[in-house]
């Protein structure tokens, strides 16, 4: 009879056992720690993702903010702009009044003014008197000495007619309409002395026909 002793196999399975174990448990750990890590990648990229869109997202609101203001105020800037407008319209009437009849009339009163005279720019008055002395107006005139009876305009043709102390300053008066820009094409007709049936005096009674411009 054979006997088989069979105990000291037992004990080495058995002693291998708990290596086996420990092995499968530090697989197990290493895979835990793995996924903690991944997941905390994983956070952290949606995270700042997250963060990114909360910042495009706070930048398109105050944009909308921005826009709901100018859009509340819409009233008050669609009036601004209405009375801005008007003065604009009455601004460009007053200009147009300035360069139409109204302004030649102006420029006229000017002319006749005494210590002012027509409208020219005064460089350009200083190259004249510096080409010809005669080639200006005299500033110191009496304007007085002039007075006009007539003024008759028909397509923007002017007949000017009136008296004067004496021919020089009948010259003076056409002289200055000849330098202001409202007035061309000055022609003088031939005048006649007389006597003034009111005040007795001496004077040339004179006409002239003046272009005006507007």
């Amino acid at each position: 009879m054979i006997r088989v002793n069979l105990l000291p196999q037992v004990r080495e399975k058995r002693a291998a056992a708990p290596q086996k174990s420990q092995t499968w448990l530090l697989v197990i750990m290493l895979l835990v720690v793995v996924s903690i890590v991944g997941l905390f990648f994983f956070h952290q990229t949606r995270t700042d993702k997250l963060a990114v869109q909360q910042g495009e997202n706070a930048r398109l609101q105050s944009q909308i903010n921005d826009i709901q203001a100018l859009i509340k105020d819409h009233a008050e800037v669609k009036d601004a702009l209405a009375k801005l407008r008007a003065r604009e319209d009455a601004m460009a009437r007053l200009i147009s009044a300035r360069r139409g009849p109204t302004g030649v009339l102006v420029e006229l009163a000017h002319v006749l003014t005494r210590g002012r005279g027509p409208s020219v720019d005064p460089e350009e008055l200083a190259e004249r008197k510096r080409r010809n002395e005669q080639d200006v107006f005299n500033p110191s005139w009496d304007t007085r000495r002039v007075w006009l009876t007539l003024y008759d305009e028909t397509e923007r043709k002017v007949r000017l007619e009136g008296q004067a102390r004496d021919a020089n300053d009948v010259y003076e008066f056409a002289q200055r309409l000849r330098l202001s820009p409202y007035f061309g094409d000055v022609q003088l007709m031939p005048g006649q002395q007389e006597t003034d049936q009111q005040t007795k005096v001496e004077v040339v009674k004179f006409a002239l026909t003046v272009k005006v411009r507007y």
